[in-house]
């Protein structure tokens, strides 16, 4: 079964967009499934004692993103790529009220997976990686949009490149570039910059 095409998707938000509150009605059922995936790809980093659950994960990101207000949305692949940014939040919000109460003494490390490979052998904590990124986005903003579009949205090439409207030689460019970056700011080496 074929799910519904981009362009419908789209239609769909900029309807909401307008105050279309049936748009929403309609949308929320046809994207949940990706929402469910691009939270399970989170929760895939965290322990497997994580108190917060993969749908819990997306029900926050929904209030958060029918919360927000003059959203704006462009098309399928910029709703996606907040609704990863609002989950990323999410865990990072949970894992800092965490490490604030037990003092920073069972936070549990995130592995990330090969395709980011931040640290060759160290796990990385999420708290230490949104840290991470904050640095690099005060440097330079496009390179931590791409790690976060890529890598925690999942979105492709291409569509992170239709986001930020650069070409995907730049999009491929500026992840190579963050990846070392942030391999050397996390395992504590020298980097001059982005």
């Amino acid at each position: 079964m074929t799910g519904p095409s981009g362009s419908e998707i789209t239609q769909l938000l900029r309807a909401w967009n307008g105050g279309d509150e049936s748009a929403l009605e309609k949308l929320m059922p046809i994207v949940y499934g990706e929402l469910h995936r691009m939270a399970r790809r989170y929760m895939a980093h965290e322990s497997p004692d994580h108190t917060l659950q993969t749908s819990a994960l997306v029900n926050e990101a929904y209030l958060r993103l029918v919360d927000a207000a003059n959203a704006n949305w462009q098309n399928r692949v910029h709703f996606f790529a907040v609704s990863a940014q609002a989950m990323r939040r999410i865990l990072v919000d949970w894992a800092r009220s965490r490490q604030a109460l037990k003092r920073g003494g069972d936070v549990r490390p995130l592995q990330l997976d090969d395709a980011l490979a931040v640290t060759e052998e160290q796990p990385v904590g999420l708290v230490a990686l949104d840290d991470a990124l904050k640095a690099l986005a005060a440097m330079d903003p496009r390179k931590s949009q791409v790690v976060e579009l890529h890598f925690f949205g999942g979105l492709n090439l291409e569509e992170t490149a239709e986001v930020l409207k650069v070409s995907s030689d730049t999009v491929l460019r500026d992840w190579k570039l963050a990846k070392s970056w942030l391999r050397c700011e996390l395992s504590g080496e020298s980097l001059d910059g982005p």
